[in-house]
């Protein structure tokens, strides 16, 4: 599918203000597709011609303006919005979406310990065109409210704090979120082991598929004492408080990444859910990651890069921010120990390779 570069991003941004997306979520179709329904509000600034990206299995509907959209208009992941006038506009886009098992888009997977079966989203970068249709590119921030129907047993988590609807279907609606970035959407749903606290007012929860418990329930204290303490650091540090209604933290199977900062649902590879006894440095690796996570609720996430080429500079504070939290509000307070024999090297060994270059 064609990437989307960043002149089309910037002429899209000159064209339009994004305001909602109401996104309903099925995932009871089975093991290989999921189901999606956007409605997105959106306003031209001037007439003209742009697109919505969305790369489904099936484009069963759309209507611009109550008017019906050809499917057979979709290019690639790119559906025509030709002839807007200026002003208001909504669009609605029904799909049929494949789950992926590469860790992109909506990842599913079934746990050989015990049957149990967990799905969760991972949208960096441009990857919501794989959940749901969206303007998929980061300056152009909006509204997203979610609703998820799941299996039934399971629970749904997201940015907002997740409510179970009355009736028969397992059905979940997440709160509103403040505006944000398309790519920081997040949805994990599955018969998730939780533990849950609460701290200055705010709910904070942690957890993982349910083979997983024990080791979770013996470290539980400990990752929400870090969490607890660098969430009050940061308060102190940015005088501003925390931007969204809730603070989940879940440890998901088969993630490519270390950790994901999406508001209020952070999601970390289960490996930092520890098996068996770790040193104490791999203790403060994981402490380390909690922090650099909390730090992009801030920067990243309430204050968004506009175009990926930014990413320096979005990861590089974080990371900064993750070192120094760590070592001022927990008992780990050596971390810049740790800094100069890991990260310093991963400097140093890419300021050697023909691929260098000015940070910006």
């Amino acid at each position: 599918m064609p990437a989307l570069t960043r002149d089309e991003a910037q002429t899209r941004a000159r064209l339009l203000d994004v305001h909602h997306y109401t996104v309903d979520i099925d995932l009871t179709h089975g093991a290989d597709h999921f189901r999606s329904r956007a409605a997105v509000r959106f306003s031209a600034r001037i007439p003209g011609d742009t697109f919505i990206d969305v790369k489904p299995t099936e484009l069963r509907s759309a209507t611009l303006d109550g008017r019906p959209l050809d499917p057979d208009t979709l290019d690639g992941n790119r559906l025509p919005l030709p002839g807007l006038t200026a002003g208001e506009h909504e669009l609605l886009v029904e799909t049929t979406m494949p789950y992926s098992h590469t860790g992109e888009g909506m990842h599913r997977f079934t746990d050989p310990a015990d049957g149990e079966t967990y799905v969760y989203s991972q949208l960096f970068m441009g990857d919501v065109q794989r959940v749901f249709a969206a303007f998929d590119q980061p300056d152009l921030k909006a509204v997203f409210e979610l609703t998820v129907t799941a299996p039934t047993g399971w629970t749904v988590l997201g940015n907002g704090i997740a409510t179970r609807q009355d009736g028969a279907a397992n059905r979940w609606t997440l709160a509103p979120t403040p505006p944000i970035s398309t790519y920081l959407v997040a949805v994990a749903a599955g018969p998730w082991h939780s533990v849950h606290t609460e701290h200055a007012g705010l709910p904070f929860g942690i957890h993982c598929r349910r083979s997983l418990a024990p080791y979770l329930n013996a470290d539980a204290e400990e990752i929400l004492d870090i969490t607890r303490r660098c969430y009050d650091r940061y308060h102190t540090l940015f005088d501003e408080p925390y931007p969204f209604d809730s603070y989940d933290q879940a440890f998901v199977p088969e993630f490519n990444l270390g950790a994901m900062e999406n508001p209020g649902l952070v999601t970390f590879r289960d490996d930092f859910v520890h098996r068996s006894a770790v040193t104490d440095t791999e203790r403060q690796t994981r402490g380390m990651v909690i922090a650099h996570e909390m730090a992009h609720m801030w920067f990243g996430d309430l204050v968004t890069l506009a175009w990926w080429d930014d990413i320096w500079l979005n990861e590089s504070f974080a990371e900064y921010m993750g070192f120094q939290v760590l070592s001022e509000a927990t008992r780990f307070t050596h971390t810049w120990t740790d800094f100069g024999i890991a990260r310093k090297g991963w400097g140093y060994d890419a300021d050697q390779r023909p691929s260098t270059h000015p940070v910006a």
